[in-house]
């Protein structure tokens, strides 16, 4: 199960193109959530990244997608995409929010999500990958 510390710490990183990743705020998991980053390697999850989720014995755990060769990789087995984190969070602070429906600038997101762009169009037809 995924902790957070509620700690506010000060801490100081880039949040790369936060401001301008949401260009029309849909909906979102109600509460946010705790992301499950034992196995994420690096520091942050910026902001844009994809989020995937699966549910065992009645608990949801969320994480970022798996990335590959600069892309957003396929879904790993028995998991299904929850939606786009709304900004970067710290691996040691993983609380989430994040957004199913609305648009997103799919220039500010941190990997190409065109490898996997039909399958989350498909689980996710509420949420819009656009930019000007």
């Amino acid at each position: 199960m995924a902790n957070a510390n509620l700690a506010n710490e000060i801490e100081e990183f880039s949040s790369g193109l936060d401001s301008i990743l949401i260009r029309r705020k849909g909906g979102r998991i109600i509460g946010g959530a705790v992301l499950d980053l034992s196995d994420w390697a690096e520091n942050v999850v910026k902001g844009g990244h994809i989020i995937i989720k699966k549910e065992t014995d009645g608990v949801t755990e969320y994480k970022p997608n798996p990335v590959e060769d600069g892309n957003f990789a396929a879904l790993p087995d028995g998991y299904e995409y929850a939606g786009c984190l709304v900004r970067t969070v710290v691996k040691k602070n993983p609380c989430a929010s994040i957004q199913y429906d609305g648009e997103i600038n799919d220039k500010a997101l941190p990997y190409s999500i065109e490898p996997i762009k039909a399958a989350l169009k498909a689980a996710l037809p509420s949420l819009y990958f656009m930019h000007d």
